[in-house]
Order: structure tokens, then C-alpha cells, then sequence
């Protein structure tokens, strides 16, 4: 037994690359088991996705679609620290020798094909329809996000069980009912901003809807865990990605506090296979794509909403929920025929929008969090938004 105060022994790099790629391999298992440390914090619908039921007496997940045109984008420069950012001593003692944190050890023993620490937009508050953000690099989220569900992977490796018991609103025991989680239980509330880097994905399912015959469909993604350092071995909706500007220069970190124009940009890598280079000083106005995009927008044949915000149990993975609807002759006219794979995985395009189809993925498939509450929510919603 370990004296109290010792230091525990840090695993051999064959032993952390184990854990990974358990965390790879069975991501939706370890989400829903982790979902059962969080009894206390509300969910977005019916799904694991964690929100909170009042901040600064506005939800997280709102009560009816709001445009994305009405969300007013805050910025404070000098904002506080995280208290926590993934280089304490209970998170150093799950990376091997010679890892200062998370990322070094990713980046050396599974590094993904895309893994670069660029600039990212750091979420502070939520008081629908204002958001506060400030600056942030990509490797603060994995550094605890990625390395608060590798110590749960490892807890939960063959042969151990836990009852689930854990957070309930008041205080994290770090210990969820079996052996201790304690770089875990410093985050706490996965849903308190001030505790960790909370970085933000926009998360868009993208509805195709034929007015003539009143057919929608939607597409799935699944992300492949050797593409991507998040989310592998899930389906999620369609285009996903972190909210950061396209280039790393002061000028587009302000010019790209935009939420459309970051959809706009996954539309484009996703979708269309554009890589992620745009330079500095890229003008959105003259580019065919936003421009034909943002002109459907405002002639009503695109909408883009949003229905909330919430965060992922196993990654604490931050993400906005967003739907865009085209209409049938737009969305052919933009994407065409949808391409099976791109650089992060499969894509499932054309999937029915119907009860059964969203009920099914929201309870059965392997889904990532936030795809799966986006999906009940817009099917909630599916007469405001169609």
C-alpha cells in the first residue's frame, strides 16, 4: 500500500499508450459510464451532454432556436487563469517520463494526424444571447480534457467496477465510487468555466430539408481515432470544429470571433475537402462560398441556429449546438454529392430525419455527446426550425 503523501510511480510508455488506446477504442462505453459521476448537473435533453439549468438566469439550452445572427460575441483580454491546466502533480501522474503534460505524451506515443497547438477561443460565460471569450492554445484543452479521460480509462480497465456514484452538485469526491480520480476532482464541475480551459467546438447538423415533398435528412461523420485527438471511434453530425480563428495573427483573432464564419470554414474542409491554410488577412467577402452562403442566409433558403451549449462527461469537450437547414436545391448546389470519407473520418451522408433514425442515434449508436443532444433538441424544435 502506498504511504501517505508518497508520489505515485508513473506508468512505462507501453503502459500509457494501453490506456490510450483503450480511451480510443471504447470512448462511447467511458462516456456513458462517466456521464454516472454527474448526477447533480442538468442534461441537454435526453442525452449525457451537461448543462446547467441557470447562469446568470439564463440556461444553457434555450428555450426555442435563436438565429445565430442575434448572438453577440464578448471579448475580455486579460482574463484569469483556469485554476486548473493539466500540469498539476494529479495529472502528471498519469504521463510517462519525460511528459510535462498530456499533449508531450500524445504527440509522442499516438500522436493524430491533426495535432497542432494553435490559437483557440476560450470560453467564459454564457447569458443567452451574449457569449465572453478570450485567448487560448489547443493543447490547454487536451492538457485536461484528454488527460482527465485517460485516468478514467484507466480506472476503468477490464476486471474493475464502480458503483457510479460521484459529483452531485455540491462537490467532486474524486473517487466516483471506486479507485480514487483525482485530477478529476480538482476540475470538479465540469460545467464551472472558471475551473478549466474550456475550449468550444460548434457543432452543426446540417439538415437538408425538400420543401415539395417534405423529406429531410442530415449527415453523420465518423471521426477516426487515428485522424483526429478527439472524439475517435464516434459518429457526429456535420461539419464539427473548434472555434478558433483561420490564422494565427492578432488581426484574424479579431476579425474571427464569428461563429458563421467558423461553420462556414468547416463547411469548406469538411464538406468540400478545403484544407484549413487561409492566411493572413483572408477576406471572407470575396471568397464564392461564404458569400454564397451568407446570401442564402439572408434570403431564407439557409438558416443557422442555435439550441444550446454543453459540455461532454468523459473530455468535458465544450461545445455549442447549432443547426443549419437548406433548402434541397441549395444544399445540392453548394455540396453536391457528398464524398465518403474525408481528412477525419467517414462521412454517412442523406441519413432521414425522422423520429425513429433520431431516436436511435441519440440512445443507441455510438454517438459523441454533443451530436446526440443536438439531434433531440433540433427534433424537439423540428417545427420552429423546418
Amino acid at each position: 500500500m502506498r504511504s501517505r503523501g508518497e508520489v505515485p510511480m508513473r506508468p512505462s510508455g507501453q503502459e500509457w499508450a494501453k490506456v490510450r488506446r483503450r480511451l480510443d477504442g471504447h470512448r462511447h462505453e467511458l462516456a456513458v459510464a462517466a456521464d454516472r459521476l454527474y448526477p447533480g448537473p442538468a442534461r441537454a435533453g435526453s442525452t449525457r451532454l451537461l448543462t446547467r439549468d441557470g447562469w446568470t438566469a439564463t440556461p444553457w439550452t434555450l428555450a426555442t432556436p435563436l438565429d445565430l445572427r442575434e448572438v453577440r460575441l464578448g471579448w475580455v483580454e486579460d482574463a484569469p487563469a483556469p485554476t486548473v491546466t493539466g500540469r498539476e502533480p494529479e495529472a502528471a501522474a498519469l504521463l510517462p517520463e519525460g511528459a510535462d503534460a498530456y499533449p508531450d505524451a500524445l504527440g509522442t506515443l499516438a500522436r493524430p494526424r491533426l495535432f497542432e497547438d494553435r490559437t483557440c477561443y476560450r470560453l467564459l460565460d454564457v447569458a443567452w444571447p451574449e457569449l465572453t471569450f478570450t485567448r487560448a492554445r489547443y493543447f490547454d484543452g487536451v492538457s485536461v480534457g484528454e488527460a482527465a479521460a485517460h485516468e478514467f480509462a484507466a480506472r476503468e480497465l477490464p476486471g474493475h467496477e464502480s458503483d457510479g456514484q460521484g459529483f452531485d452538485g455540491q462537490g467532486f469526491d474524486g473517487h466516483g465510487g471506486g479507485r480514487p480520480l483525482p485530477f478529476r476532482a480538482l476540475v470538479g464541475d465540469p460545467t464551472d468555466l472558471s475551473r478549466r480551459p474550456a475550449l468550444c467546438a460548434i457543432s452543426t447538423l446540417t439538415l437538408r430539408h425538400d420543401r415539395r415533398t417534405g423529406e429531410t435528412s442530415f449527415v453523420l461523420h465518423w471521426r477516426d481515432p487515428a485522424r483526429v485527438a478527439h472524439g475517435g471511434g464516434l459518429y457526429q453530425v456535420m461539419p464539427v470544429g473548434v472555434f478558433q480563428p483561420a490564422h494565427e495573427s492578432a488581426d484574424a483573432e479579431k476579425a474571427d470571433l464569428d461563429l458563421w464564419k467558423c461553420v462556414v470554414r468547416e463547411y469548406a474542409e469538411e464538406f468540400l475537402g478545403r484544407g484549413e491554410e487561409y492566411g493572413d488577412g483572408f477576406d471572407y467577402e470575396s471568397w464564392p462560398l461564404y458569400r454564397l452562403l451568407t446570401d442564402a442566409r439572408e434570403d431564407g433558403r439557409v438558416r443557422s441556429l442555435v439550441l444550446g451549449v454543453g459540455v461532454d462527461p468523459l473530455t468535458f469537450a465544450t461545445d455549442f449546438l447549432t443547426v443549419t437547414v437548406l433548402e434541397a436545391e441549395t444544399f445540392d448546389a453548394v455540396f453536391g454529392e457528398i464524398a465518403a470519407s474525408n481528412s477525419e473520418g467517414r462521412i454517412v451522408g442523406r441519413v432521414p430525419f425522422d423520429a425513429e433514425t433520431v431516436r436511435r442515434h441519440v440512445r443507441d449508436e455510438p454517438m459523441q455527446a454533443a451530436g446526440a443532444a443536438v439531434l433531440d433538441l433540433a427534433w424537439r424544435h423540428r417545427e420552429d426550425l423546418l
